[in-house]
């Protein structure tokens, strides 16, 4: 049975599981270029031979139509996310190699590298230095931007970001804010930037003018808090 987790809730998932490291089910998916209903599967199966012990966590997310269903996700420490991998797509194993690299450097460094010589010290002192000097512009965008009223769909955020449309899409998927479904359609959003409050989805009604049917279109949507931050973390 699996736990429910509310919209709004997010931290609630990491709680469940200590102080462990985990990967989820989609994210799996993502690495791998494979559907989340496939990896499910996947993972039901090799539950079912008693090869790993993954978490399952019932998350509300929306679907394409806007709707709002409750999917079931599981959630693997490193050992058994390398089962399932080498299941799916043995040749994705180096991705989930680099992905854990980074969790783990993440959870020892605080998000930091830590130098190794007085050279890289002094390095990585005037890496600092430069940075902040680079971001007083964006601490300015991020002060309008906080204060800012509605949301904007990825057009106009770039304009406002003084950002490429592309780049900053491109931006967003690569760093697990939006993602397309099997690669393709609309972009959406990750469910724990919805969560946050970072983005939305802009629903629009319509007529399909060749059946007649009325129908739902979803457009992602930056919310001014997700402007606010984009504003201070997107690269030069």
């Amino acid at each position: 049975m699996g736990h429910q987790v509310e919209f709004g809730n997010a931290a609630a998932v990491p709680a469940m599981f200590g102080e462990a490291l985990t990967m989820n089910s989609r994210e799996i998916a993502e690495l791998v270029e494979k559907r989340h209903d496939s990896v499910k599967r996947t993972i039901d199966m090799l539950v079912g031979k008693e090869l790993i012990q993954p978490q399952s966590v019932d998350e509300q997310d929306t679907d394409t139509m806007g709707r709002k269903r409750t999917t079931s996700v599981y959630y693997l420490e490193k050992r058994d996310s390398f089962v399932v991998v080498a299941q799916l797509s043995p040749e994705f194993t180096a991705r989930l190699v680099d992905r854990w690299q980074e969790l783990e450097a993440e959870k020892a460094n605080g998000g930091f590298r830590i130098p190794r010589t007085i050279g890289e010290a002094l390095r990585l002192a005037a890496d600092q230095a430069e940075q902040i000097s680079e971001m007083q512009p964006k601490a300015l965008a991020y002060d309008r931007l906080d204060t800012a009223d509605g949301n904007l769909t990825l057009r106009p955020a770039s304009k406002v970001l003084g950002y490429p449309e592309r780049k900053l899409s491109q931006w967003l998927q690569s760093n697990r804010w939006a993602f397309r479904q099997s690669g393709k359609g609309p972009l959406q959003a990750h469910v724990d930037k919805r969560n946050a409050g970072c983005l939305d989805h802009k629903l629009h009604n319509y007529t399909d003018e060749r059946t007649g049917e009325d129908k739902v279109s979803v457009t992602l949507v930056i919310t001014p808090k997700g402007l606010a931050k984009l504003a201070k973390v997107l690269p030069l």
